[in-house]
């Protein structure tokens, strides 16, 4: 058997047992004020983390001044908003004309910088992480795609930008494993050979909505891709579960079509050979043991 169906197999074997849905192998944390140590709430979540920066930590320009640090010149900050309840006179109906004072919310807004925006302000020692430990199989698969798109680290999502050809993903150290930082890198290469200029492929070259059969299916042919490039550097034992717990979450969208799992399979082999340049008639990648 080759290592394509080899990984195939596994990942619908556990399909077959039930696997646990979804998955996010990085964690950059939730956005929290460092000086404070408080985490935002509300729609201020939502604005911090859409910004995509690497560090979870913001801090006002006193709050940096405090601490010793300054802002790095052309840093542009971000609103956090909060009410702040006022009290007031007001007019009151005969009824209650009697009752003259109340409160009033008056919404309010302050500015905040990212910690990597400063200089002269360190990272919480706490929150260290260990040094990344490349794995050589797979820096050589990443290293020798031909033709690859640009590949960015940083922010907290991971995706590809077909109108731009580029790879956006989270810090290395921000993965739980290398393993699964390789995977999530594999899937979004992976995504890349659709792209025009490579392999032509419907779910990336025509706009598609997300959740729709089109978008669905092109995410299972990524998550195949990846377990085949990882079956192939040796890492699959670490990232197959991931792997089938991310293709059931797309299969509830497909109505619990098992079936689509080969048919991606197709297409996601088209896309490991590309990155790996394995043209009709070379050896296959090697064998998972």
């Amino acid at each position: 058997m080759t290592v394509y169906e080899i990984i195939t197999e596994r990942i619908t074997q556990q399909l077959d047992r039930g696997v646990v849905p979804w998955r996010k192998p990085w964690d950059t944390g939730l956005p929290q004020n460092l000086f404070t140590r408080k985490h935002y709430r509300g729609v201020n979540v939502f604005v911090l983390q859409s910004l995509e920066f690497s560090s979870p930590y913001f801090l006002t320009a006193r709050q940096v001044s405090e601490l010793g640090g300054h802002i790095r010149p052309g840093s542009r900050g971000a609103p956090v908003v909060y009410w702040r309840w006022l009290k007031r006179e007001e007019e009151k109906s005969e009824r209650d004309e009697q009752e003259q004072r109340g409160r009033a919310p008056l919404l309010r807004y302050y500015t905040v910088f990212n910690l990597t925006q400063t200089e002269g302000v360190p990272a919480p020692a706490g929150d260290a992480r260990p040094p990344f430990a490349p794995i050589e199989a797979c820096e050589r698969v990443t290293a020798q795609m031909p033709r690859p798109p640009q590949i960015e680290h940083g922010g907290t999502q991971a995706f590809y930008q077909p109108s731009r050809d580029f790879v956006r993903i989270p810090r290395r150290e921000s993965f739980k494993t290398p393993a699964a930082y390789y995977a999530t890198l594999f899937h979004e290469l992976t995504h890349s050979t659709g792209h025009g200029s490579r392999l032509n492929r419907k779910g990336i070259t025509d706009a598609v909505m997300f959740g729709s059969h089109e978008y669905s299916r092109e995410e299972l042919i990524a998550e195949m891709g990846s377990a085949f490039l990882a079956g192939h550097c040796g890492i699959e034992t670490a990232t197959v579960p991931d792997a089938a717990a991310y293709i059931a979450s797309w299969l509830r969208v497909l109505k619990g079509d098992t079936r689509m799992v080969v048919l991606a399979a197709a297409q996601a082999q088209k896309a490991a050979d590309f990155i790996l340049s394995v043209k009709h008639g070379d050896e296959p990648p090697q064998e998972v043991a």
